[in-house]
């Protein structure tokens, strides 16, 4: 600043910008209160000026902290916010945070994809928790840079922390007790296995590595239970559904219910998945579980309360923010975490009666 020059205040700033003081804070001190346009914009604008303010610079300078977690999302936010595997996640971390006078940034690893906007959100942050990271997105995010804090959930990056499920032995472990009724025919809905935004049946060299798709594991966990009974699913009987969502669930089931040997038994590595495919069932006038047994994955609250209930395999997911967030803070030691899962029978697929003959 130029001698004589009169040192901006905070209403200065304001009042040029067209926005509240609080507003003006935020961008320093709040990020998640703001979009990331709006943010950024304030922060060019504030730059151009030579407005710092004082009191995030000190403590920054002051602990070598800004206080702030990214929380990176595999999808987009608006669905992240209401999908209730991630929203019970956010739940764990939060809490955790909260109690520690810690922030959050919320961010979708779909959309970070410009390297000026990277370089703002890697500066803001002390480091990332990164939910569900596909293989596929954002190979120069900053969330993959070595000079950041980072831990992996549901999912596997090299070098850093992960807190996962037992996917595999948790998908073994439900594929076992519905295959117990012996069903002729097969059919497997699985979640995000290949690259691709469309509702498709699978290649088995489109699919994705086994270390780093949580769907793989859960696939392979399903071949476990398979083999044992000597039972082979066809790549034709198995489906990608690209998003954990309601209506591409129910178009993918209505083409495996429309096959010639159709299914008694579908494996769905979700229960929003189980839930459509149940639906999807009914409305073609099939009984559940009489004529079709249905499992599903995650163990959420719609899964009991939907009728007939999902069988399912319950997984810790408050807890996995939990340890998520006491890791990144160093409440926790830093070494990966595999949390256990249990099968739940309801009446979508109940305990098969011993007498049954295949």
């Amino acid at each position: 600043m130029k001698k004589g020059t009169k040192k901006l205040t905070l209403k200065d700033v304001a009042d040029k910008l067209e926005v509240s003081t609080a507003t003006i804070s935020n961008a320093f001190n709040r990020p998640d209160q703001l979009s990331v346009n709006l943010r950024e914009s304030i922060l060019n604008e504030c730059e151009k000026m030579g407005y710092f303010d004082s009191n995030a610079a000190a403590r920054s300078l002051r602990t070598g902290r800004t206080g702030i977690v990214g929380i990176v999302l595999s999808d987009d936010l608006s669905y992240s916010l209401t999908d209730p595997v991630a929203n019970q996640f956010l739940k764990g971390i939060a809490e955790v945070l909260e109690a520690n006078e810690y922030n959050m940034l919320l961010l979708s690893s779909d959309v970070i994809e410009q390297d000026a906007q990277s370089r703002m959100q890697s500066s803001m942050v002390d480091g990332f928790i990164v939910y569900g990271h596909k293989p596929q997105h954002c190979h120069n995010a900053p969330w993959l840079m070595p000079n950041k804090n980072i831990i992996t959930v549901d999912s596997f990056i090299s070098g850093t922390t992960s807190v996962n499920v037992e996917n595999h032995g948790g998908a073994y472990a439900i594929a076992k007790h519905a295959l117990a009724h012996k069903p002729k025919h097969v059919a497997i809905l699985g979640l995000s296995l290949v690259d691709t935004d469309r509702v498709c049946r699978i290649r088995e060299d489109e699919l994705f590595e086994r270390a780093a798709s949580i769907s793989i594991q859960r696939l392979h966990g399903y071949f476990e239970a398979l083999k044992e009974q000597q039972i082979t699913v066809s790549p034709e009987s198995i489906w990608n559904i690209p998003e954990n969502n309601h209506k591409l669930a129910y178009q993918a089931t209505r083409e495996a219910l429309t096959m010639y040997n159709r299914p008694q038994l579908l494996l769905c590595m979700s229960d929003c998945i189980a839930i459509a495919a149940v639906q999807a069932a009914l409305q073609m006038g099939l009984r559940v579980p009489e004529d079709l047994q249905v499992v599903g994955f995650d163990g959420i609250a719609e899964s009991e309360n939907f009728h007939p209930s999902i069988t399912t395999i319950h997984q810790q997911t408050v807890e996995k923010g939990r340890i998520a967030a006491e890791v990144f803070l160093g409440l926790r030691e830093a070494k990966d975490v595999i949390l256990e899962t249990e099968l739940i029978v309801r009446e979508s697929c109940p305990l098969a009666d011993p007498n049954i003959e295949g």
